[in-house]
């Protein structure tokens, strides 16, 4: 994976935490907040998304080059929301667009639940479900995974993927090759790199309180601004399946599946992927970057 460096800037957040963000590229801002939870760096430039928009990319607290905070019960995926709030105020941005990957999709739909007039555009990428409740089954799993089983690699990720399902293993290594499209020399590297580092945040995460499902699904309701939910065909951490269910729960959303991806679209096509990204944050009405400037901001 190629490695993006940037500027480092901080911001403090409501406890004092100081937390970092890099920029890359330029245009109107796109916040893009990674999954994990861990630091940006696996996004890259999102596979050459930065040619369209000047990419926001903060380090989740406790990741990266944010600092860890006093109260360990911050690393909360709700309480993580005061973080993007944060750094909307620290940008002087109106409102923003968001992007959101994975574990950090959780993030941006609380965001948008929380505060739906200070988001312009959302972009759920391979999302996680669990801030509005959506289960993914075990046989949703298989029949993704068997799609896979002339790959070389099969046998062995199958049987700990099995092992996992039953609670019986707990192989997340043998079963990397199903969170690719293609499992190659690429993919392999791109996995070593994204690894969260800070075991306490990755354990607190979603401890008791961080989603209440019922209450955000309702809320989901007055978000006005339009929605993408983009979903891997062959992805087992978000199927498909499960990210159409949650695309149901916006009034205006967009559902696209990207052929042959992963969990990490803009590596199995990045082509592909920035196609459908900046279309679609093309066609919203206007960046929030340019409603700031309408108004003198």
């Amino acid at each position: 994976m190629p490695t993006f460096r940037a500027p480092v800037s901080v911001f403090g957040a409501p406890d004092g935490t100081r937390l970092a963000y890099r920029e890359l590229g330029a245009g109107a801002p796109l916040v893009c907040v990674p999954g994990g939870p861990m630091d940006s760096d696996y996004l890259g430039d999102l596979g050459g998304l930065s040619a369209h928009r000047r990419l926001i990319l903060p380090d989740l607290r406790g990741t990266g080059r944010s600092e860890r905070p006093e109260d360990p019960s911050s690393y909360r995926c709700d309480r993580l929301v005061d973080d993007v709030e944060a750094l909307r105020i620290h940008l002087g941005l109106s409102a923003i667009d968001l992007l959101g990957h994975s574990a950090g999709a959780n993030i941006v739909t609380q965001y948008a639940a929380r505060h739906p007039a200070r988001v312009t555009s959302l972009a759920l990428v391979t999302p996680g479900t669990r801030a509005v409740g959506i289960e993914i089954t075990g046989e949703t799993r298989r029949e993704l995974a068997l799609r896979r089983r002339d790959e070389p690699w099969f046998p062995e990720a199958y049987a700990a993927l099995e092992a996992i399902t039953e609670g019986v293993g707990g192989d997340w290594e043998a079963v990397a090759p199903f969170f690719h499209g293609r499992w190659d020399a690429t993919a392999r590297r791109h996995h070593e790199s994204a690894r969260p580092a800070d075991e306490q945040a990755v354990a607190l995460f979603g401890a008791e309180g961080a989603f209440t499902p019922a209450a955000t699904r309702a809320a989901l309701g007055a978000v006005k601004a339009p929605v993408l939910l983009l979903a891997g065909e062959l992805d087992l951490n978000s199927p498909p399946r499960s990210v159409g269910e949650f695309a149901e729960l916006f009034p205006h959303a967009a559902f696209v599946v990207q052929p042959g991806a992963g969990h990490y679209p803009w590596l199995d096509d990045a082509e592909r992927f920035v196609a459908e990204i900046s279309a679609f944050l093309d066609r919203g009405d206007g960046s929030a970057a340019q409603r700031d400037e309408a108004v003198g901001r």
